[in-house]
Order: structure tokens, then sequence, then C-alpha cells
């Protein structure tokens, strides 16, 4: 994987206002989530849960 550093830096030293040695200090993986990459909607929650399986209940036909 390549990084675009220009790119990342300016986002880091601009966009999140990072002293150059804070933004030296962190990972590749810690600026990405920093700037918001990876957040995706957030995991379905109990309650969607039990909505949808009473909406489609799992029904076992016997076999005889």
């Amino acid at each position: 994987m390549r990084f675009d550093w220009p790119a990342l830096m300016r986002a880091g030293l601009i966009g999140l206002n990072l002293k150059p040695a804070e933004f030296w200090a962190l990972s590749p993986a810690e600026l990405l989530m920093m700037l918001g990459h990876g957040s995706g909607p957030a995991p379905m929650g109990r309650a969607r849960l039990d909505e949808l399986s009473r909406a489609f209940p799992d029904v076992h036909e016997r076999q005889e």
C-alpha cells in the first residue's frame, strides 16, 4: 500500500491542526482513523436485530 504523504501531511497538519511532532508520532493507521477512513455506519444494534427476527422468523418445517 502506498501513501500520498503530501496529501496526508496537509490533512494532518492543516485539516487536523496537528503539530509536526504529533503528525510523525502517529502510525498511518491512526492517522487514517483520525481522518475518518473506515468509519461506516454503526453496526446493527439489538433492537434492529429483534425487529428483523420478528419480520423474518426462522421457520423450520417438519419433514416426515
